[in-house]
Parts: C-alpha cells; structure tokens; sequence
C-alpha cells in the first residue's frame, strides 16, 4: 500500500526582488489574501497555506485565547501582521501573533509601525515544510521577544536574548503552564472535535495553574 501524503502548504521563493519591488507587492496585494510573504536580502517567500497547516494554525490560536483568559493575560491577536524594518530591508508576515505584555501600547491601533510601536511579543509559525529564509533572524531584527514553530508534531519555543534566539523549555509568557504538550491536543482534536479538545485543553491548563 502507498501512504499518500497531504502537502500543508506550498512554498515559492524569489531571487533578486528589491526591498521596493517588494514594497509594492504588499501594496497592490492588499490584506484579503492567505499568502503570507517574508523578505530578506532580495530574496522573497511567498507561502500559501493548505488545510493542514491552516487547521494548526486556528487550533494553537484558540490554545493561546485560553491561556490567556485562565492566566488573567490581556491579549491582542494581530494574526498575519505585516511587520517590516525598512532600515534593515527586512519583512515578515508570521502565522499568527499576539500582543500580551504590550497589549496596552497598541489596544486601540489599527495600525502598527514598528519605528515607533513594540513588535508583537509572541509570533507562531507553522512549518510542515522547511522555510526558504531563515526566520530566526528575521524575528531576531525586529525584537520579537517569543518565537514559537511548531512543525506538525513537536513545537519548540525560543526566546530572545542578546539579539539571538535560544531554546526554552518553557514559555515565559505562560508559566506554569507547559506548553509544549499542546501538539498532543491537536492531535487528539482529529479524534474527539475542535470544541472537545478546546475544552479539554482548559481544563488541563487549569490542572497545570493549580499545582
């Protein structure tokens, strides 16, 4: 028997685009779109997410909601936000990311600048195929303090210090619960449901908050 595997998600890369070219790719694309673009040294990705890959990424986004709301955590979810440094010639557009330590600066703005606004503090990509740019530079750049990967079995969280990502075992944002183990809640969502397992995952992080 041939196991047939469903791809997750495409990616396409660009040589030689320059930093205006790409620029005014993001303005003629416009916001209405599910590719999400990262730019670094003339080089472009352009990834369009598949159903696996948009299901993990929906799934770990109502995980982060929960653990926000049991941890007492404001949080602003800015989804794929564009973030760019013009003066570096760098720009991303990650999964998902959220604003939790500095939900305050930004609660009212509907658009972010990284010249004068915080990046987000926790960014998630989800990378069934292996990026043609290297993300941890790319976050590392704009200071984006917690970086999560999860690549359809095991998330790994860095976190930034010294302009350099390394390991965590933990998340600090979301101590004492390990969030590591949430690759097996979306495996179990396949089994019992989205709500099930959302549900279930509260009452896990609850056990874990109250140890």
């Amino acid at each position: 028997m041939v196991a047939i595997v469903t791809p997750a998600e495409s990616r396409v890369l660009l040589q030689g685009i320059s930093w205006q070219t790409f620029k005014a790719m993001l303005a003629d694309m416009g916001d209405e779109r599910n590719t999400r673009l990262a730019y670094e040294k003339g080089i472009l990705e352009i990834m369009t997410p598949l159903m696996p890959h948009e299901n993990s990424n929906r799934l770990i986004e109502s995980f982060i909601l929960v653990l926000c709301e049991e941890l007492g955590l404001e949080v602003k979810s800015t989804g794929s936000l564009t973030i760019t440094r013009d003066e570096l010639e760098h720009g991303a557009e990650p999964d998902s990311s959220y604003y939790i330590q500095n939900e305050l600066l930004v609660r009212n703005k509907e658009h972010i600048d990284l010249v004068s606004d915080p990046p987000p503090d926790l960014v998630l990509e989800v990378e069934y195929s292996r990026p043609k740019i290297d993300k941890f530079s790319l976050y590392a750049s704009m200071g984006v303090p917690e970086f999560w990967r999860y690549n359809g079995t095991v998330l790994r969280i860095y976190t930034l210090s010294g302009g350099k990502y390394s390991e965590a075992q933990t998340s600090p944002t979301f101590v004492p619960v390990a969030v590591k183990e949430i690759p097996n809640f979306i495996r179990e969502s396949k089994k019992s449901g989205q709500i099930a397992t959302i549900r279930a995952f509260r009452t896990w992080v609850k056990q874990q908050i109250s140890r």
